[in-house]
């Protein structure tokens, strides 16, 4: 009797060890993807700024045309 139950034991923490095993690659895999979507959104935040820094620039030359050609008051 007390052999089944040490073999159930046994049994169990195999189980146990085969799960942590599978969570342990699964927790790297998500890490993984994490890791690449952070490299994904800093190169869309760096998109972002640049843009509105063009667009700040071409509103700045408006702005100097417009004054320039007395279309707008200063």
């Amino acid at each position: 009797m007390s052999e089944n139950v040490n073999n159930l034991v046994l049994e169990h923490l195999r189980a146990i060890r085969a799960t942590q095993a599978d969570h342990g690659e699964r927790l790297m895999q998500i890490e993984l993807q994490l890791s690449a979507l952070g490299q994904q959104v800093g190169g869309l935040t760096t998109a972002v700024y640049s843009g509105k820094s063009e667009l700040d620039e071409l509103r700045r030359r408006v702005e100097h045309i417009e004054r320039r050609l007395e279309l707008k008051s200063a």
